[in-house]
């Protein structure tokens, strides 16, 4: 009967296995249902992954992800725990996410039927055992995902670890008294170079309302589209207007057309670049010489009898009827020329400027009753440094005081009967050794306002307390003037930063001091930037090189302070760095403006405007230093070819062969350094302002290197010389027949 039953079973072993099948495939599905929300713990406490089912829809699930990214992080933590120590017989080990091609998630294994997967246990030796290449594809399911948190939270933790630095710091200065801050802001400072000023720091004086950046344009007048670029970057820094002193750079029309010079900017790209300027929302104040220093107009043929004393076109004389009809042309094309380009601005921009008394458009500044924004608002007329004055006939009646005082107040009074919403501005030398009555008596205070200049670092030397009393009563309001080239040598070729820094500083508190005494307070400081000492004197520093010392003091005066911290200096934004700064705590000095520093390494490392030059300049620097003291020893130090040598023919012909072996490679230098000129400052300068740089700066030397080629090549000629002693020369022999004579 076994026997049949089995023969049957066999027959139809097909519908059997099936319905087995079947039962079996119910019951693991009934099983897999049961145990859908149970989580599976592992026996062990230690070394263990808290084992998570991750339910996964037929469509997949938001929060699938986040599990999944909370159970990676959960196991790199313990598997950092378990490379430090051996793994124990009996616990989990779990494979690295780091050496291993898959994650903790290869050991998921699918149940069948159902969409839940579940974490397998791995022994030590069942780990090493394991074939790679046989996972199954959802081991790498998530890799790319791991690697994107793991970098995540590498970039978190930076910058937390930046963020926490940043804190420290910021909890440890608000722990520190106000004296304790300000001793470590002193440290910091004196650590990079910068000057320190006794009550100048953060939570010191305010800065002065208004910033201007002086542009001279009678020393080696830039091209307007260099000035445009640097625009934006004074303004980042905080300048709120410019001084422009044209001289001969404006186009003059007209009986005095003869004044502008060959090279003098045309009206449609003077305009141009004023308009930029308005733009960038910077007031433009004009300034005219109407008194002193007026040489670029005195100077012409057809001019000479406006002149104080013929043989000097220094100064104008005030007492000459010709005087004020001259000026009055020369102050109304200017003005008018202004005034018609902020008209023209403020209609295009629909700005509300002031309009003229008599021909004027809008004016300027920003203290409008509507708060517009106004671009001309004063007119400055110069005055300083009268030399020549009270000498011609006509003047002689009057004290130098009077003449200067009466010709002042005439020229404001034409200005402001004409232009009525013009303020004029003076410079106040010529004030200093009045007397109180004298100034009160003219009125002056009534047409002008005085722009206090010094650019010593001492700066009461020259305006004394009782100076500013003085002026406290005379005048409701003043500006400072300070500088950040052209004040320290008539001749120099880079302007001393620490000290115009210094300068800035010591302004500071002098404003903050003296501002009290006038009821309006100081208006404002300038900063000027002369580029000659006056009209008939050679080129000084060059705007471009000049650069970094008018970044370096915009900043500070815009602030109040100078700032140490990187990331808050606005020097920094206006540059382009090829590296990043840390805050102040860092020990690298960013700006380093110590004595024993040649060149400041941020302004040759970082790019700006003039940046060539600057670099440029600093070269020139050296190559003409290193030459002039090859000169000095061949030539003054030299006891082979002194001038005693070259007179008398009379030296030794080896020496002379070793103190001119040098000469050529040198004037082969100067020249590449001239003609490297021509191609660094041609985007800035035109083709007369470099000549006139190479013919200052570099020729004398090419001409003191040939003729000194030249003498030696002299010397070399003689074979044979006479006995001592030597015969005089004819002029040195003329020279010691007087000298006897007078003995």
């Amino acid at each position: 009967m076994h026997s049949n039953l089995f023969l049957v079973a066999w027959r139809r072993r097909l519908p059997i296995l099936l319905i087995a099948t079947f039962l079996i495939l119910l019951s693991l599905w009934t099983w897999a249902i049961f145990h859908s929300t149970t989580f599976y713990s592992p026996p062990s406490a230690n070394n263990r992954i808290s084992s998570s089912v991750v339910k996964v829809g037929s469509s997949g699930n938001v929060g699938y992800f986040a599990k999944i990214q909370k159970l990676i992080s959960q196991a790199n933590k313990v598997i950092q725990r378990n490379r430090k120590q051996e793994s124990t017989e009996g616990f989990f080990n779990f494979p690295s996410f780091d050496n291993d091609p898959g994650s903790i998630l290869s050991t998921v294994q699918p149940a069948a039927s159902t969409n839940v997967k579940f974490l397998k246990q791995f022994t030590k030796t069942q780990k090493r055992k394991r074939n790679y290449n046989q996972l199954p594809l959802e081991s790498y399911l998530f890799e790319e995902e791991r690697l994107k948190i793991l970098q995540s939270q590498q970039q978190q933790q930076q910058q937390g670890t930046r963020q926490l630095e940043e804190d420290r710091a910021m909890e440890y200065e608000n722990i520190l008294s106000s004296s304790e801050r300000q001793s470590q802001y002193e440290h910091e400072l004196h650590k990079m170079g910068v000057p320190v000023i006794a009550g100048i720091g953060p939570g010191g004086p305010q800065p002065p309302a208004e910033r201007l950046v002086h542009l001279d344009m009678k020393g080696a007048p830039p091209k307007l589209s260099f000035l445009k670029r640097l625009l934006p970057i004074i303004k980042t820094l905080g300048a709120t207007g410019l001084l422009i002193e044209y001289e001969d750079m404006f186009p003059y029309t007209g009986s005095i057309q003869a004044l502008a010079a060959k090279n003098a900017y045309e009206e449609n790209e003077l305009k141009d670049f004023l308009e930029s300027a308005m733009m960038h929302g910077l007031t433009i104040m004009p300034l005219i010489q109407t008194f002193g220093h007026l040489e670029f107009a005195l100077k012409l043929q057809g001019f000479e009898h406006l002149r104080e004393v013929l043989d000097s076109p220094q100064s104008i004389c005030p007492s000459r009827k010709v005087t004020m009809s001259f000026l009055e042309q020369l102050l109304t094309q200017i003005i008018e020329f202004h005034l018609k380009v902020a008209q023209e601005f403020s209609n295009k921009n629909n700005f509300a400027g002031a309009a003229g008394s008599t021909g004027g458009g809008g004016g300027g500044g920003r203290d409008g009753s509507n708060g517009s924004y106004k671009s001309f608002t004063h007119i400055h007329i110069g005055c300083d440094e009268v030399a020549r004055m009270g000498e011609c006939d006509d003047c002689r009646h009057y004290t130098r005081n009077k003449l200067f005082l009466s010709h002042v107040t005439s020229v404001a009074n034409f200005i402001r009967s004409k232009w009525n919403q013009l303020n004029v501005v003076i410079w106040d030398d010529m004030l200093r050794e009045m007397t109180l009555s004298e100034l009160v008596e003219s009125n002056i205070g009534h047409y002008v306002e005085p722009m206090v200049w010094v650019y010593a670092l001492d700066i009461y030397h020259y305006i004394s307390p009782q100076l500013w009393d003085t002026y406290a009563k005379i005048f409701h309001t003043a500006w400072a003037a300070s500088a950040f080239k052209g004040a320290f040598g008539e001749s120099l070729m880079l302007p001393p930063v620490p000290q115009h820094l210094e300068n800035n500083l010591r302004w500071m508190a002098v404003i903050a001091k003296e501002g009290k005494r006038f009821s309006k307070g100081f208006r404002g400081l300038a900063l000027t930037g002369w580029q000659r000492y006056d009209h008939f004197a050679v080129l000084c520093e060059l705007l471009p090189a000049s650069i970094p010392s008018l970044l370096t003091s915009l900043s500070t005066v815009s602030k109040g302070y100078f700032e140490p911290n990187p990331k808050e200096n606005d020097i920094l934004k206006v540059l382009e760095c090829p590296f990043q700064l840390n805050n102040r705590h860092s020990s690298t000095v960013w700006l380093d403006l110590t004595p024993s520093i040649h060149h400041c390494q941020l302004f040759f490392t970082c790019a700006y405007p003039g940046g060539n030059v600057y670099k440029y300049v600093h070269s020139l620097f050296e190559k003409l230093t290193e030459i002039n003291n090859y000169l000095v020893h061949v030539r003054d130090q030299s006891a082979w070819m002194s001038d005693y040598n070259v007179r008398h023919n009379f030296t030794s012909t080896l020496r002379v062969r070793d103190l001119t072996a040098h000469n050529d490679r040198f004037i082969y230098e100067l020249t590449a350094m001239g003609r490297k000129a021509y191609v660094i400052m041609r985007d800035i300068f035109d083709e007369h302002t470099i000549s006139e740089l190479v013919e200052q700066k570099i020729y004398p030397l090419v001409l003191k290197l040939k003729t000194h080629s030249d003498e030696g090549q002299y010397l070399l000629q003689r074979n044979v010389w006479p006995q001592r002693p030597l015969p005089y020369t004819r002029d040195f022999g003329d020279f010691i027949e007087d000298i006897k004579k007078v003995n």
